[in-house]
């Protein structure tokens, strides 16, 4: 098949995804943020064709919300990670870790919102999530206050390193990620999914790798499998090891350490 026509079947599949997920009862974000913000949780990732996103919507998620703002339900992120000149926070997630960070800002393109993050995992495969306001204009860079917040998360966190302390102060960009997002929330459960499409990870040299014909599909709870999990698994679908960071990084660098990611990069770029 050529890659035109492989581009046209993926874009009437994400248009029947999209549709899928527009028929949703709509939720509005303060709803999410105070009934499904899940700060503290277990994430499970899939990187899945969008037929499978509409599926999962008409056959499991019909009772479902979907994130809808001024009447869109997809919605324009970009996310910069920082790291050490040494990539310390991409190695730890290489070598597997059990304590490891992320420091990124996050920008939500169409609102021109801007938050700072900091994503620490610990025991039990779980993921704490701290974040504060920021200005959308700072985005690449850790302004004074962004680093002593990243201090403070890391701190209160406990070590990140077995073997030292991480160079706040030394923390710079080093990939950029930009996707279109769907968010979708069983109130009821209390859990959350995620559709990420269009998916591109870029470095500051300006190279970058494009994730054409599939989107990463993520599922959010507090410990226990969804009723989405379930119905993945049932399908053939087992939870993938991706990093959008992680992965991008080792995609365009074929010197960085990635044999934790191999299997997803032999299938999926």
């Amino acid at each position: 098949m050529s890659g035109a026509a492989v581009q046209d079947r993926t874009a009437l599949a994400l248009d029947g995804a999209h549709g899928a997920l527009a028929r949703l009862e709509p939720v509005s974000l303060a709803e999410v943020q105070v009934l499904a913000d899940l700060q503290t949780r277990v994430d499970r990732k899939y990187v899945v064709g969008p037929e499978v996103v509409e599926r999962l919507v008409t056959e499991v998620l019909t009772d479902a919300s979907v994130l809808t703002i001024d009447g869109r339900t997809s919605f324009r992120y970009e996310s910069v990670y920082f790291d050490t000149p040494d990539l310390t926070a991409y190695r730890d997630a290489a070598h597997g870790r059990r304590l490891r960070f992320k420091v990124r800002t996050r920008a939500y393109l169409d609102t021109d919102a801007c938050v700072l993050e900091v994503k620490t995992s610990g025991g039990r495969d779980q993921t704490v999530k701290q974040r504060m306001d920021y200005d959308i204009e700072d985005r690449m860079i850790l302004t004074p206050a962004g680093q002593a917040f990243v201090l403070d998360c890391l701190a209160r966190s406990g070590p990140t390193r077995s073997d030292r302390a991480v160079d706040v102060a030394s923390l710079r960009p080093a990939a950029t990620t930009a996707y279109r997002r769907s968010t979708v929330v069983d109130l009821v459960a209390g859990t959350r999914l995620t559709v990420d499409a269009d998916l591109v990870v870029s470095t500051p040299d300006s190279a970058s790798v494009r994730l054409t014909d599939q989107v990463v599909l993520e599922t959010k709870s507090t410990g226990r499998a969804s009723a989405a999990d379930h119905w993945l698994w049932t399908a053939g679908h087992r939870p993938s090891r991706i990093s959008k960071y992680c992965v991008g990084l080792a995609a365009l660098d074929a010197a960085l350490p990635a044999n934790r990611w191999a299997q997803t990069l032999a299938r999926h770029f």
